[in-house]
């Protein structure tokens, strides 16, 4: 049986039986996919809840689907919250969009002293669509959470993580020395701006508990080295080990 085509939609959608599908969601199903009565289709509610539904009616206004299965499910990522200095023009897209692929759970942009400012209106919903169109394509059933963009001083006060790392070229230590045997409950990770720290940034953030590590002798841009370093905590810490998620998800797959 072919894999459902996957769609996140709000919470309280799934709440009925049969579900109404209205939005952007359906413009998707109807106009570029092309779905009709009788498809099947995979609604995620983006905390885990998962539903199988088939289409009874698609109309200009919304969908209605008769629901075939209901269940939820858990994510066992690495727990990461990526604290990212808005880099120039649209590279931090690139971040969100590997970031959910890679298993990000927090993603946090932040205003630095160095960071090249531009306005931010109108920014966030489309940052909030492109973390939604890359967990659904990546098969994960929970949303990452997109903070609103911070300043330094009050990303560093949300932060929670008992593992905080930040990376610096200046550092002593390599990633290697500073990361724990065994997995921490969760990892706070600092990738500063393009232009890189300034010293009154760094004496902050290592007041507020963050760890300097560097990468080595190479320098990474900053789009890159959260992401490199992601995979690499996945890698030692997350869910890579786990069996591969295939088709037909959840009861009746």
């Amino acid at each position: 049986m072919a894999d459902p085509h996957r769609f996140f939609v709000p919470a309280d959608t799934l709440a009925s039986d049969p579900v109404t599908i209205s939005g952007e969601v359906l413009h998707h199903l109807r106009a570029v996919l092309r779905l009709g009565p009788g498809c099947e289709v995979l609604l995620l509610d983006g905390l885990g809840g998962c539903c199988r539904a088939r289409l009874a009616t698609v109309g200009r206004n919304q969908a209605v689907a008769a629901v075939l299965a209901r269940w939820h499910e858990t994510e066992r990522p690495c727990p990461l919250r990526l604290l990212q200095a808005l880099p120039k023009g649209d590279k931090f897209e690139l971040v969100l969009q590997k970031g959910t692929e890679l298993g990000i759970t927090i993603f946090q942009p932040v205003h630095s002293g160095r960071t090249l400012t531009r306005a931010e209106s109108g920014r966030q919903p489309r940052w909030e669509r492109i973390v939604s169109e890359a967990a659904r394509q990546s098969r994960r059933p929970r949303l990452p959470r997109l903070e609103p963009v911070r300043s330094l001083a009050e990303a560093l006060a949300a932060v929670t993580e008992p593992l905080r790392l930040v990376l610096w070229e200046a550092s002593a230590r390599p990633l290697v020395e500073v990361l724990p045997a065994e997995p921490p409950v969760g990892v706070a990770l600092l990738v500063g701006p393009e232009g890189g720290f300034a010293v009154d940034e760094v004496t902050a953030v290592e007041a507020a508990g963050f760890v300097p590590a560097h990468l080595g002798p190479r320098i990474l841009r900053t789009e890159t080295a959260g992401l490199a370093v992601t995979a690499v905590l996945q890698y030692l810490y997350g869910d890579w080990r786990q069996p591969a998620r295939h088709g037909g998800e959840g009861p009746g797959g």
